[in-house]
């Protein structure tokens, strides 16, 4: 099941969230474990995919990155 991190509007805190791909798209009843607020915005985090029992991280973009990196 899919971790979610999130970050609270009103204090700052982090915080990550368990839910399937089908409670993300119904909508998460979100409660921030530190002050109990219930708006937060969703952090962008980095994928990490297993390769035949090898950890691996897609390539980072950046301005050396080539053309078709990133859809360029």
């Amino acid at each position: 099941m899919p971790l979610y991190d999130y970050q609270c509007k009103k204090c700052g805190a982090t915080f990550e969230v368990q839910a399937t791909i089908k409670e993300k798209v119904a909508g998460l009843k979100l409660a921030c474990p530190k002050c109990g607020s219930h708006e937060a915005r969703q952090l962008i985090t980095a994928v990490v995919t297993l390769h035949d029992g090898k950890e691996f991280s897609p390539p980072v973009c950046g301005h050396n990155s080539g053309a078709g990196c990133c859809g360029g």
